[in-house]
């Protein structure tokens, strides 16, 4: 396979919701240490809601498939984490605009529009302790692969790297930060999140394509 329709884009997005449902609790326990302590509660609420709402819109695009997750993150996560996690699936749905069939060098794109709606709207950069730390090493990977395989497999473990590279660091943005050096050693949440995320849609991929062929 070298580019994913609007049927495989809703697998995709349910795989990513299975993930974080599963890890809800270990998430709620990293942003205990940092937060309220429940960051996994919430965003596994919200994916829950986004794929409940992606299945039920029979046939669909792959904007609209996008674009719904991005409301569901936003309206049903709410506070900082839904203004971010949603503000990346709303940053590339015009990535989207008439697009039948995605391939990998448009789903790079996708996931680079994403990222930069999630600088512009959280102020943070790498080295400030935050699913940015995660998320912009996974999306140079993604796009510096040859294809599909490859690139979902590299972005997986260049995220997972960079979720653990935040436990070093100080927090510079959001509630962590007034924690200061006490944050040092516990690893981001949202980083986490950002991790989890991209190895869902490596396993979703590679089940994928097994079934292919």
């Amino acid at each position: 396979m070298n580019s994913i329709g609007a049927e495989e884009l809703r697998g995709m997005l349910m795989a990513l919701a299975a993930r974080v449902a599963e890890e809800r609790a270990a998430l709620n326990r990293l942003d205990a240490a940092l937060g309220d302590g429940d960051h996994g509660s919430s965003i596994s609420a919200a994916f829950a809601l986004a794929a409940a709402d992606c299945a039920a819109l029979g046939e669909a695009s792959l904007q609209s498939l996008w674009l719904r997750t991005a409301k569901m993150l936003l309206n049903g996560m709410g506070g900082a984490s839904g203004a971010l996690f949603g503000s990346f699936f709303l940053s590339g749905a015009r990535q989207l605009q008439g697009v039948e069939r995605l391939e990998k060098c448009q789903m790079a794109a996708l996931l680079r529009a994403g990222l930069e709606g999630v600088m512009a709207r959280g102020k943070a950069k790498v080295g400030d302790k935050t699913m940015v730390d995660a998320l912009a090493p996974a999306v140079a990977a993604f796009a510096a692969a040859d294809d599909y395989s490859q690139a979902w497999r590299q972005a997986a473990l260049a995220a997972r790297a960079g979720a653990a590279s935040t436990r070093s660091l100080v927090p510079r943005q959001g509630r962590a930060k007034y924690l200061g050096e006490r944050a040092i050693g516990i690893q981001d949440p949202g980083a986490t999140t950002i991790a989890l995320l991209f190895e869902a849609a490596d396993t979703w991929w590679r089940n994928l394509t097994d079934e292919k062929t």
